[in-house]
């Protein structure tokens, strides 16, 4: 893992920063809204995309003071009407990471409801501590959950459970979303982030195109068209040789 190359961020900015030669770590801090996203929120993880599009690296999110994220914040989605919900303001932000070109590694304490489940359902990869609660409770709210969860979370668990989980607003115990698939691992709370980072360890010691490339083909549905394409691609790259290579020799030892 490269050095941070960050100056310390001040503790009231709603999202926390720290850059790495191969990897972001971003923090939501909202604590005293339990990390409920807002547009300033957005806004801030559109700019951060944009940075991880122009310089791929492997992106870990998680949250401030024990809590992933709480779902968007009530107090503006109260306020927001058919327009806005057209705009997709979460929607867009949440495939825009779903999209990142490295994977993205979501590390999850306490609760992620709602759209921070959405924002966990949009990682390529999720760990938890004993205490994470993931959900969709929107129906209870008056609403769906249009972020992300009606396509994403069955192809995770399953369209029945899905469906009972959107259906019923059913909070998932960490144990039951090991259980279903929504999380790879679980933690202790004070290892969860060095286990994130032990687990981009691992993809950061693959070549970062192969692994840029492996996202694509498992983000498309044109197999195998897509697959022998990129691999041809890989076919003539220098990383290629040079990873053979070293292996075949090591194996001469």
């Amino acid at each position: 893992m490269g050095e941070d190359d960050t100056q310390p961020q001040q503790p009231d900015e709603a999202l926390l920063i720290q850059r790495h030669d191969d990897r972001v770590v971003a923090t939501l801090n909202r604590p005293r809204v339990r990390n409920a996203i807002d547009q300033d929120l957005v806004d801030r993880l559109h700019a951060l995309c944009a940075e991880l599009e122009a310089s791929p690296r492997i992106l870990i999110l998680t949250g401030a003071g024990g809590v992933f994220a709480s779902g968007a914040d009530l107090n503006q989605m109260l306020q927001r009407r058919a327009a806005d919900a057209r705009a997709g303001i979460n929607t867009r932000v949440f495939m825009r990471i779903h999209a990142l070109p490295m994977p993205v590694i979501a590390a999850i304490d306490g609760y992620a409801l709602g759209g921070g489940a959405e924002l966990a359902f949009a990682a390529d990869l999720r760990i938890g501590t004993p205490s994470a609660k993931v959900g969709n409770p929107e129906t209870g709210l008056g609403i769906i959950a249009a972020a992300g969860a009606t396509w994403r979370l069955p192809k995770l668990v399953g369209e029945a459970r899905a469906a009972e989980m959107l259906y019923t607003g059913r909070v998932l115990t960490a144990a039951e979303a090991l259980d279903w698939g929504i999380l790879q691992a679980i933690h202790p709370a004070d290892e969860l982030i060095g286990a994130a980072h032990a687990l981009a360890d691992r993809i950061a010691a693959n070549d970062p195109l192969a692994v840029q490339h492996t996202k694509t083909a498992l983000r498309s549905t044109d197999h195998p068209a897509i697959d022998l394409a990129l691999q041809a691609e890989l076919f003539e790259s220098p990383e290629k040789t040079r990873r053979m290579t070293a292996f075949l020799e090591r194996r001469k030892r």
